[in-house]
């Protein structure tokens, strides 16, 4: 389960960074989207009112007025200049000069009507315009904001017209039972409003900006949590994908943790310190425990490198498995190729100043790995002979006085190798001698 933002505040604070971004992007895109939607309107007006040259040019020079006011908030964005009201302004400003329009400009420059009149034409779908283009932001607040002033707006230019036309009628005009007559009489009357109509609208405008913001919140709080996961994900990898490759990592997430037991065919690397106790004698605990964290983190890259997992650190030894849990038809290749590197590492390299010197005992057979452990904590490791007789190859290199021992069952799936036998060996726990294969002398 990932962990709650609320309790970590750096995360939470990424995270409101991530949609502060998203958001000044959004804005960017919905600036975009209202420009090209402007300028698709200002031709319209413009062509159809070519025979007004007068009106064609006062709603061109408004088209571009808007633009620029667009332009200029699209290069605020991102500035200095973006302070937190700044958007909220800009809204304010597309609803106040629609609404003045509407409160102001005739219906038709050539006829004398009532004011009024405008509120039968569909103005109202260009307050939803603006809202559909702040939805873009993807802020809740803003939405609210838009639809807010909208409504407000609507309703300003609707009471701004019925001041100024004065006896304006209303649906309380209409007589109680009315014939058609009586009802048409009132409702196709040039002064008629319906107040009650304006205030519906603006309602239902409230109403959208409200269903709009609650879906942009839930989707808000999805991202956020599946940002958390993601992050806490991340983390994890980081923290364990020092001692497995990330497949296994993610592998571990998905199954919370928890890895399917299974029996499979794979190759063993044990790997042990020459002289290890010498060595703790002669630094003491503390100097050994930083020349082992080198020794491990190199030899752990090594591995990892080689597509094997480091299932224990068990002392000074290191216990790698190759095809558990990936599949990896190449296992045993890999194994020696992962301990010639490691050997090489070694001879080459120094670890918090200190020179070391390793064996390596490889062995390929049937394995049972899993998670196994108790009281909630728990491990990923391998049981078999084929890992018994892995620790067994690496103890029996000393005699042999060999940096690698590689047995029989590995040498069989090599496709080529640069191993040569060095004789059989009977080992305990083995029903049959044992080849030996190392390196040339």
């Amino acid at each position: 389960m990932a962990r709650s933002s609320h309790h970590n505040p750096d995360l939470a604070s990424d995270l409101d960074q991530t949609f502060n971004q998203a958001q000044s992007a959004g804005l960017k895109l919905a600036i975009a989207g209202r420009t090209i939607a402007l300028l698709i309107l200002g031709i319209w007006l413009i062509l159809s009112r070519l025979a007004l040259p007068g009106v064609s040019l006062k709603f061109g020079i408004l088209v571009l007025l808007l633009i620029s006011l667009g332009l200029v908030h699209h290069r605020i964005i991102g500035t200095r200049w973006d302070k937190f009201w700044v958007k909220y302004f800009f809204v304010a400003i597309d609803v106040a000069i629609l609404s003045v329009l509407i409160a102001t400009q005739p219906l038709y420059e050539t006829a004398d009507l009532p004011q009024v009149m405008v509120f039968r034409s569909p103005l109202l779908t260009y307050y939803f315009i603006i809202l559909a283009v702040v939805a873009f932001s993807f802020s809740p607040r803003l939405v609210l904001w838009a639809g807010g002033i909208g409504a407000a707006g609507w309703l300003g230019a609707y009471a701004w017209v019925v001041h100024t036309d004065g006896n304006v009628l209303d649906w309380g005009d209409v007589p109680s039972s009315p014939t058609a007559d009586d009802a048409i009489r009132v409702i196709l009357n040039p002064m008629f409003g319906g107040t009650g109509s304006r205030i519906q609208e603006a309602i239902i405008l409230v109403v959208v900006a409200v269903l709009i913001a609650i879906v942009m919140k839930r989707a808000q709080n999805t991202m956020r949590d599946k940002l958390a996961a993601e992050r806490d994900r991340q983390s994890i990898t980081g923290i364990f994908g020092r001692f497995v490759p990330e497949p296994i990592v993610e592998a571990m997430i998905n199954d919370q943790g928890l890895l399917a037991p299974l029996e499979r065919e794979a190759t063993i690397l044990f790997a042990d310190v020459v002289g290890f106790t010498s060595l703790t004698e002669r630094l003491g605990p503390a100097k050994t425990v930083g020349v082992l964290n080198s020794y491990f983190d190199e030899m752990t890259n090594v591995i990892m490198e080689n597509g094997g997992i480091v299932a224990t650190f068990h002392g000074d030894a290191i216990l790698a498995i190759f095809n558990v849990p990936l599949e990896d038809t190449k296992h045993a290749e890999h194994a020696l190729q992962a301990a010639k590197a490691m050997l090489r590492r070694v001879e080459e390299g120094h670890f918090s100043g200190e020179k070391l010197s390793i064996r390596i005992g490889i062995n390929t057979g049937s394995v049972v790995a899993g998670n196994v452990g108790g009281g909630g904590r728990q491990s990923y490791t391998v049981y078999g002979d084929a890992v018994n007789l892995a620790a067994r190859l690496e103890a029996l290199a000393k005699e042999k006085n060999q940096s690698l021992l590689v047995s029989g069952h590995t040498f069989a799936k090599l496709e080529t190798s640069s191993l040569s036998l060095h004789g059989e060996a009977t080992i305990r726990g083995q029903s049959q001698p044992v080849k030996l294969y190392g390196v040339h002398d």
